[in-house]
């Protein structure tokens, strides 16, 4: 019986013992600041810690029926203590311990892709849901699929390149209309110019008449006097003057003569 009610006080002294372990646990508070805490393990003990409430937190905010406001102040509980458990990682790294931003686990949406930047604003569960945080969240529809050219090129016939525009039955009468004009005021401008020559040669001819190359004047020896140099002197011609035609033949002959002259032809 003594051994038994030993064991008894030795467990009853153990349990009581743990008691007052946890109870000095509950009593001590994380501290404020972490650059405060000088511990690796204290360090690594409170991140767990902020884990923890924020895993709790986050499991309440997912229940819709707890209102707008509860909600937003959820939201802002866990994004506070995501900041907090990131200064607490950073004094981890400077006591020497592991970058927990770097290996820890990433954050994932509902799809499984990883959300993109850890420094903003976030909101999770039903908070993404409320009033203006929706429309955050909706994407963009997808811009329209651009067409290849063979598809362009599918749409493109004689009516894009305006070869059908006789069929529509409007162009045709225009153009017959600016034609018939276009024909009239020409013969008008071609009938004037015709009659302003004809008149002009009529007025010509009665004018002056053909002069004749071929004429020779015969001179006169009582020809009137031609003032030279302040002196009277008389031009009288002493021999018949040739025509143009003796002329023309004299130049023809001498040429003919030349050409004989030169190849050692002799005219029989």
């Amino acid at each position: 019986m003594a051994r038994n009610a030993e064991k008894a006080m030795t467990t009853l002294a153990r349990w009581r013992a743990a008691q007052l372990g946890e109870s000095e646990k509950h009593k001590k508070r994380r501290p404020y600041l972490a650059s405060e805490c000088k511990s690796l393990y204290a360090c690594e003990k409170w991140r767990m810690q902020i884990i923890r409430e924020i895993a709790k937190k986050v499991a309440q905010i997912q229940n819709a029926g707890l209102g707008e406001f509860r909600i937003r102040d959820l939201n802002d509980e866990i994004n506070k203590l995501l900041r907090e458990k990131r200064h607490w990682e950073d004094q981890i790294k400077e006591l020497g311990g592991p970058d927990y931003q770097r290996v820890g686990p990433r954050m994932l949406d509902h799809e499984g892709k990883e959300v993109p930047g850890n420094r903003g604003y976030k909101y999770f569960g039903a908070a993404k849901e409320l009033p203006g945080v929706r429309e955050l969240f909706e994407q963009e529809p997808p811009p329209p699929p651009r067409k290849t050219r063979a598809e362009l090129m599918k749409d493109i016939d004689a009516d894009y390149y305006g070869y059908m525009d006789d069929d529509d039955g409007i162009l045709l009468p225009l153009e017959t209309k600016a034609e018939k004009t276009s024909i009239q005021k020409k013969v008008a401008e071609w009938k004037e110019k015709k009659e302003n020559r004809l008149n002009k040669a009529s007025d010509d001819e009665d004018d002056e008449e053909d002069e004749n190359i071929y004429a020779v004047e015969e001179s006169d020896e009582e020809e009137q006097p031609q003032v030279i140099d302040g002196s009277q002197q008389r031009f009288v011609a002493h021999v018949p003057v040739p025509s143009q035609q003796e002329v023309e033949q004299a130049l023809l002959r001498r040429r003919k003569q030349e050409l004989l002259d030169k190849y050692g032809a002799h005219e029989d």
